[in-house]
């Protein structure tokens, strides 16, 4: 617990810096497609709290940045209230405040009085940013570096596991688990490693014949080295052949397909994840808050520095590493904002979806009421993952050592 005091600078920097730049991008993604419309802006911040710095541009949006770097906002003209969506009435009264201010002329650049396919657009631009953002990331990286992969080849099979029973060999080369192409052995790993107790259906070719084989995944227990967390995942018991890795740097045209794909496979994977909660086939135990993000921060950090030759190599594979890792957050902030739950984007869009249906915004109330428990809701997520966290880490384990 001390060590882990001790090295919090090295959990909290990298995380902190991270995570500023990508709520600034997925508050951008609002703004842009704001001002795409012409829609009115009042401010635009980078952290929350007072402002160490601000100024004000030409179009009177004021520019802000807050001395907690914990995420950022974007606030629209008209904003009366914390789901940013007014009712008939609030709408009705907010219209009348702008005619007598600005004139009626002036009613059209307000959000709220926006065709509803705009503000739409509007919402769901935040999240599209951050999956723009990452495509944009896995094209560089997959188009400039030569990256290492591994065929989808069987080395080793341990016996007395489910891919010995199965009928797996040395050799064979895994196409498809349950129809899905496997292009990769880290994408037969981690489709395995999704499906614990869940029969797989494997189509391998072996010797140039195709090959049909079932197998179910064990539940596995197992604590990762890097970080210290314990992980709860399935395994069938075979690994990857010697010699199947290779690098491979691809052309750009390419590498933009293999990218959106990429994050269209992380997108599928966390939905499998959630739709397996639902079916009572996983308790959410690997549901993950800023603590254990913080700590994977902080545990690539302080292994690149210990298998790196030189400033400049730390430097380098720092870089590389911590991009990765704003790759993975920068869909995960994208897909979380999407979640139909009031105070999120998702929230945004299920309200508008109800506009659309019914003809008239939600009723006050209605949204008073809903935005009560969306945020209840996104209170006890993060309890819930942080709870997930604290104990993955052993953290209360290493606070009673510390009393006994």
């Amino acid at each position: 617990m001390i060590e882990f005091l001790r090295l919090a600078p090295f959990y909290v920097l990298p995380f902190l810096v991270i995570l500023t730049i990508l709520v600034t991008v997925h508050e951008l993604g609002h703004f842009w497609a704001g001002k795409a419309f012409g829609v009115a802006i009042d401010q635009f911040s980078i952290g929350f709290g007072r402002a160490i710095a601000s100024f004000t541009d030409k179009t009177g949006v004021q520019w802000r940045l807050g001395w907690i770097p914990l995420g950022g906002y974007v606030r629209f003209a008209g904003d009366s209230n914390d789901a940013s969506l007014p009712d008939g009435e609030d709408l009705e009264h907010l219209r009348k405040q702008i005619i007598e201010k600005y004139g009626p002329e002036a009613v059209h650049r307000y959000l709220h009085f926006k065709p509803l396919w705009q503000r739409a657009v509007v919402a769901a631009a935040g999240p599209a940013a951050n999956f723009i953002l990452a495509v944009v990331i896995l094209t560089i990286m997959l188009s400039t570096l030569t990256l290492e992969h591994i065929r989808p080849i069987i080395g080793n099979v341990i016996p007395g596991t489910p891919a010995a029973a199965a009928g797996l060999r040395t050799g064979d080369l895994i196409k498809r688990a349950d129809g899905h192409r496997i292009r990769d052995f880290k994408d037969f790993q981690i489709y395995v490693s999704l499906r614990a107790g869940q029969q797989i259906t494997f189509d391998i070719e072996r010797g140039g014949t195709p090959v049909v084989i079932k197998a179910t995944p064990n539940r596995i227990v197992e604590k990762d080295k890097l970080t210290g967390a314990v992980h709860h995942f399935g395994q069938i018991g075979a690994s990857s052949a010697d010699g199947a890795a290779y690098g491979e740097r691809l052309p750009l045209p390419q590498a933009a397909v293999e990218a959106v794909r990429t994050v269209g496979d992380r997108i599928g994977i966390t939905l499998t994840y959630i739709g397996r909660i639902f079916s009572g086939q996983e308790n959410g135990d690997q549901f993950s808050s800023v603590v254990g993000i913080a700590n994977v921060s902080g545990a690539v950090t302080r292994d690149v520095v210990a298998h790196s030759n030189g400033f400049a190599e730390v430097i380098g594979n720092g870089v590389f590493v911590l991009t990765q890792l704003a790759v993975s957050l920068s869909i995960g902030l994208g897909f979380v904002n999407l979640l139909p739950i009031p105070v999120l984007d998702g929230g945004h869009l299920m309200f508008y979806a109800y506009e659309a249906i019914a003809r008239k915004p939600v009723g006050a109330k209605i949204q008073e009421a809903s935005f009560k428990v969306g945020l209840a809701l996104v209170l006890g997520l993060m309890l819930f993952a942080t709870w997930n966290d604290l104990q993955s880490l052993q953290v209360f384990k290493n606070l009673g050592g510390l009393f006994s």
